[in-house]
């Protein structure tokens, strides 16, 4: 008796989005928003909502850390149809960067077109304040892996450019997308006319926060964020051609630049208090990301 194969990587994907489409029935989601520690609350924005753990999902890695509740909210932002992805996986929890990306695998495979990317961030540059939300313009990877590293799998690419084992990363974060996200703070903001800032995200694998040395390194290397996720999400979702917004909340102040020492409850708590502005600025900016999907598609 010979046993069956076992699935491919492209399968898995495929029966994890197959699954997630029948849950999702008539809505039809064509653009992705991943939550990062403590941001998990921007969900609650959702309106008729459709829930999913991570558990049901086939072959779908399953979250371990605070704050990151490990679960598919999926339903209407600002009128628009979204799929939320409320808490993402690490490296530093054991995981392969092939499992780390498999959600991003998954968005694409149901049809995502532009994916939000959030996290929580150490403030390197010292004109960020805690709280702040930061565009990326860039993002520089030290977290010593590229999750494409192994056989390339063209059938991921359905755009055009896309599915490539070598591909443009000149425009990793959309600069139309951040445009986008630029008018729509200014929208919100109280006081008018408010511009976001946009900065360089520098990925590590943690789960150790750096030390001040390595801060003063990252900083000579053009760094103004550090943190532990988004950059192997960002490299999977350009490689499938789906359009990436990045948006950190710096919850800390980078080592050697704050007097405290950093904890995990900190990046908790200041990302809490954030989250709330930050589901206003989605409800202003999915409209508009929806409406440069149709002028595409048309």
């Amino acid at each position: 008796m010979t046993s069956s194969p076992l699935p491919s990587y492209f399968d898995q994907a495929n029966k994890a989005a197959n699954f997630l489409r029948e849950k999702l029935g008539a809505l039809m989601p064509r653009i992705g928003i991943v939550l990062g520690s403590g941001l998990g609350a921007v969900a609650d924005a959702v309106s008729s909502p459709v829930f999913v753990a991570y558990g049901a999902i086939p072959h779908f890695p399953q979250s371990t850390v605070e704050g990151h509740s490990g679960r598919i909210v999926a339903g209407l932002l600002g009128g628009v149809p979204v799929i939320v992805m409320q808490g993402r996986v690490h490296y530093y929890e054991g995981y392969t960067p092939q499992q780390v990306t498999f959600p991003m695998r998954v968005l694409g495979r149901l049809g995502i077109e532009s994916v939000i990317l959030t996290n929580a961030a150490g403030g390197i540059n010292s004109n960020y304040q805690i709280g702040q939300l930061v565009l990326l313009a860039d993002h520089i990877n030290l977290l010593g892996f590229n999750p494409l590293v192994g056989p390339n799998e063209p059938r991921f690419g359905e755009v055009p450019g896309s599915g490539l084992r070598f591909f443009d990363m000149t425009e990793a974060y959309s600069v139309q997308l951040r445009g986008l996200a630029q008018e729509a703070a200014r929208t919100i903001s109280e006081s008018g006319g408010e511009a976001l800032h946009e900065g360089v995200y520098l990925a590590t694998s943690g789960p150790s926060f750096e030390t001040p040395a390595e801060i003063r390194a990252f900083r000579a290397l053009g760094a103004d964020l550090v943190g532990m996720s988004t950059v192997p999400e960002t490299i999977v979702a350009r490689h499938m051609g789906m359009r990436v917004l990045g948006i950190s909340c710096v919850t800390n102040l980078a080592a050697g630049i704050s007097a405290t020492q950093l904890s995990h409850e900190e990046v908790f708590e200041a990302g809490s208090r954030v989250q709330h502005k930050l589901a206003r600025l989605f409800e202003r900016l999915v409209p508009a990301i929806a409406a440069t999907q149709m002028e595409t598609a048309s």
